[in-house]
């Protein structure tokens, strides 16, 4: 076999194997886009938009906070822990009734404290702690930041010189309720003598409802 064609053997051999790194890398970039939009949800879409539909540096942004908190393990609640954060959160869906700011404001202070209870970052570090919870609650988090803008007053800003109505007050708690009811997990059944305890839990969480279906009922009859 003359020189030449040994070269060329070599060349093209050399081109497959490019080929085919490309397309493996392209095929794993793929499956990567996939999986971190399934795990964040409208989180994804939020940090696309962020970067100006740039998919992957949104993906790049995603994947170091996969990196950074993904192996954090959600601490259980312990029954009374559970019973107390069921107890406040029934008290700031009655609140609303009256004083529909300051109910946001408890809700806002309430997911704080719960996401610390359940091991994400202290709430004094807010962009932190909502950082962590997008990893693991990415489809529910952004109540927690919306209720945080209301209560931080950007919502209502000086640009269009409104504050929040009680309509979009009631959105706000609705989405809130989402990562509440996410952070709070399924109550643990694993032995008899929490049985009792588990009970008075979903009757307690049946009861702290009461209002906001109706919140939920009531936009669907605006729309």
């Amino acid at each position: 076999m003359s020189t030449g064609v040994i070269i060329a053997l070599i060349v093209i051999v050399a081109a497959v194997v490019a080929v085919a790194a490309v397309l493996a890398l392209r095929g794993r970039g793929a499956r990567g886009g996939g999986s971190l939009k399934r795990r964040f949800g409208p989180e994804y879409d939020r940090a696309v938009a962020r970067h100006d539909g740039d998919t992957k540096a949104a993906e790049r942004e995603l994947g170091a906070l996969v990196e950074r908190h993904g192996g954090l393990q959600e601490r259980p609640l312990e029954p009374a822990e559970r019973e107390r954060f069921e107890a406040r959160w029934t008290a700031v869906q009655e609140r609303f009734v009256d004083s529909p700011q300051e109910a946001v404001a408890e809700a806002e202070q309430l997911l704080s404290e719960l996401a610390g209870a359940r091991g994400f970052p202290d709430g004094g570090r807010y962009e932190e702690q909502v950082a962590a919870l997008s990893v693991h609650h990415g489809h529910h988090v952004h109540g927690y930041r919306r209720v945080h803008s209301v209560v931080r007053g950007r919502a209502g800003s000086e640009q269009d010189g409104r504050t929040p109505g009680t309509e979009e007050l009631r959105e706000t708690l609705v989405e809130a309720r989402d990562l509440f009811e996410a952070l709070m997990g399924p109550v643990r059944r694993d032995s008899g003598r929490h049985r009792a305890t588990d009970d008075h839990h979903s009757k307690a969480r049946a009861g702290g409802r009461g209002h906001l279906p109706s919140f939920q009922r009531h936009q669907t009859g605006q729309g």
